[in-house]
Formats: C-alpha cells, structure tokens, sequence
C-alpha cells in the first residue's frame, strides 16, 4: 500500500503517518526529513525530487507524510491512498502552538544530522514562524485538498478525510492492507 497523509501544519499528519507504518509493516516517510539540510537550508528541488524518487522506489509500501504540492508527479505515481488530516482551525492551530512550544523548551534536534531546532524566537516572532506558516495556509490548503478531492484526474485514488482525533482513532484501528 503506497499512502501519503497531508494537512496543515500542526495538523498531526507526521504523527498519523508514523502510526499507518507501524500499523501496516510499511517504510515511513518524512517529507521534511528529505528536504531540510543544515542551517534551515531546503534542498533544490532537483535533488530533493531524486532522492524522493529513490526512498520511493526501495519499497513496494510506504506511507509518507506531507504536503510539498511540487512533488506530486513523483508520489503519486502509483498512490493508492491519501489521507488528509482535516482538523479545525482551533484544534490545528492548537496543536501547531504546543508542538513549537515542545520544540523550542527541548532545543532536540528536528532530522537528524541537520542541527536544525525550534527557538521561542523562530517559532513565535518571525517571518519563518511555523504559526504564521498555519495561519497563512489553513484555508488555502482547505480549498487546495477539498479540490484535490473532486478533481476527476484523482478519482482512482481511494480518499480519507479526516476530521475529529476520533475519527483518526476509528481510521487506524480499522485500517488494513488493500
């Protein structure tokens, strides 16, 4: 099974992913992991898609997490399932806080090798703030996945959408292989 679980950030979707790899027996995948390098540095997209491509293909299953719409023509290749984490606003915006607040207090290392860590600064009083990253997109991307989801070309992909912890509780426990 070839699944990739997208959502704002700070929705839970990495959280959701790593729970389908363990449920499921299937190589995970973090989107972020492959494109962050050291000093916040994002890898260009030539690379970054090559080396997406090649975790991909090591696998007949794989549940990756993330948005990165750019690398669609490459994940979706052969997807069998994606799963949108579709929380509300306050909840999303919530989870995004506490998890910069967990970062920036812990200083641990995001992806391993690359230095990278939340600060207090970075996370809350700046331009790169993972908080304003959810304000500015939660609605876009809403409109983007919701889209996404009647768009005609993407009708052979079987669509989860995901919108209470509950619902992502029922999804998992009953979640098995195609």
């Amino acid at each position: 099974m070839k699944i990739n679980v997208i959502g704002t950030s700070g929705s839970g979707k990495s959280t959701l992913a790593r729970n389908i790899s363990q449920k499921l027996n299937i190589p995970y995948i973090e989107l972020d992991a492959l494109f962050w390098r050291p000093d916040w540095q994002g890898t260009p997209d030539g690379e970054f898609f090559a080396r997406l491509a090649e975790k991909l293909a090591a696998s007949d299953g794989w549940v990756i997490d993330g948005n990165y719409k750019r690398t669609q023509a490459v994940k979706w290749r052969q997807i069998d399932m994606i799963v949108w984490v579709d929380y509300s606003f306050g909840r999303t915006l919530y989870q995004a806080v506490k998890r910069a607040v967990t970062r920036a207090w812990g200083q641990k290392e995001i992806w391993a090798g690359t230095g990278n860590r939340e600060s207090f600064r970075k996370s809350f009083f700046s331009r790169d703030s993972i908080i304003l990253w959810t304000l500015k997109t939660y609605a876009k991307n809403r409109r983007q996945y919701q889209a996404l989801f009647n768009d005609p070309d993407w009708q052979h992909v079987r669509f989860v959408r995901l919108t209470s912890p509950k619902q992502t509780q029922d999804f998992l426990h009953n979640l098995t292989q195609l």
